[in-house]
């Protein structure tokens, strides 16, 4: 990515669900440090509760057909061009980008993802996690390519797993980290 020279970098978030980790990135685009506006909030899912805060702020928001998701994609690029979008944050968004889509947007597309990479890729990870009786674990913030949570690693921040800890517990304290760590991996790019 280009250093950030002053002018806020044009941002669309992807996601999915609850939309926590939007919250956080809205929070952040309005200080003054952050190299970031937010331009766009796209979802694969009309019912995604995160959409309320883009709601709240008047952030654009973008919807496709989930059914005929990659059929839609030449219109979210088509879309995603129009708004001149330089960045691109997935942030719980619960779909695999095609290899043309990530070709067409390399180095520009983050990931957050709750493991500590390139441990537990893909889905469950607490619940593995905790199978695996491990001692730490965390979340990491990385470049997407085309293959799953496997780009380069940009930040990765670690917690202690606790005896009391179960699936749930786990889940919210790694997703407190995922709401600083955001922030700082595009702090760290832009730098």
């Amino acid at each position: 990515m280009k250093k950030y020279s002053g002018n806020k970098v044009s941002t669309a978030i992807f996601i999915s669900g609850r939309g926590t980790n939007l919250k956080s990135l809205i929070s952040f685009s309005h200080k003054k440090i952050s190299p970031i506006k937010i331009d766009l909030v796209f979802s694969n899912k009309r019912k995604a509760s995160g959409l309320k805060f883009a709601k709240e702020k008047k952030i654009k928001i973008l919807l496709l057909n989930e059914k005929f998701f990659y059929n839609s994609e030449r219109k979210l690029v088509k879309i995603l061009n129009e708004k001149n979008i330089e960045l691109i944050c997935l942030a719980g968004f619960m779909k695999i980008l095609s290899s043309s889509f990530i070709k067409r947007f390399k180095g520009r597309i983050i990931n957050i993802h709750p493991s500590l990479l390139p441990k537990y890729k893909g889905l469950n990870t607490h619940k593995r996690v905790l199978e695996k009786k491990e001692n730490y674990t965390g979340c990491s913030v990385h470049f997407v390519n085309s293959k799953l949570d496997s780009g380069k690693i940009i930040l990765q921040k670690k917690v202690k797993i606790l005896k009391k800890d179960n699936e749930k517990k786990l889940a919210k304290r790694v997703l407190s980290l995922e709401h600083k760590l955001y922030p700082q991996a595009i702090m760290k790019i832009f730098s």
